[in-house]
């Protein structure tokens, strides 16, 4: 068992620190928000990573999910998910996404979404590239 590895009851456990380096190395085009596609690169992994990211996270972590109007230019254009945690923590791991004319405004705790969503498949392929990461499985 690595280091940041705990087991409770037969359950795995990992470190905050374990799930962000599985969730960062496993972005990839296929994992952001569909609108989000055509402005992803590799030079930029986190673009459109935030829903599926924050979700994925919350699975782990529980807490709350945040969410707040993106703006560009002034025009509001989007939304962006991060995570809160009991404590009241944020934490964002996709915020450097962003391009210094698009700003983030204060966010609010969202449900989590239940039913069937847009990012769907996205969220599900994250989900179990970061679980393969965090077994030691290969990913690609």
């Amino acid at each position: 068992m690595s280091v940041g590895r705990g087991m409770v009851a037969g359950m795995i456990l990992w470190s905050l620190v374990d799930v962000e380096r599985a969730l960062r190395d496993s972005w990839g085009a296929d994992t952001c928000a569909p609108e989000d596609v055509p402005d992803w690169h590799p030079g930029n992994p986190a673009r459109g990573q935030c829903g599926t990211t924050a979700l994925v996270l919350h699975d782990f972590f529980g807490g709350e999910l945040m969410c707040g109007p993106v703006h560009r230019d002034g025009e509001h254009v989007d939304y962006h998910w991060w995570n809160r945690f009991g404590s009241g923590l944020e934490l964002d791991l996709t915020r450097e996404q962003f391009a210094p004319d698009e700003l983030v405004g204060e966010g609010a705790p969202v449900p989590r979404p239940t039913g069937k969503t847009r990012m769907d498949a996205e969220y599900e392929l994250l989900r179990q590239r970061v679980l393969k990461h965090l077994s030691g499985q290969p990913v690609g």
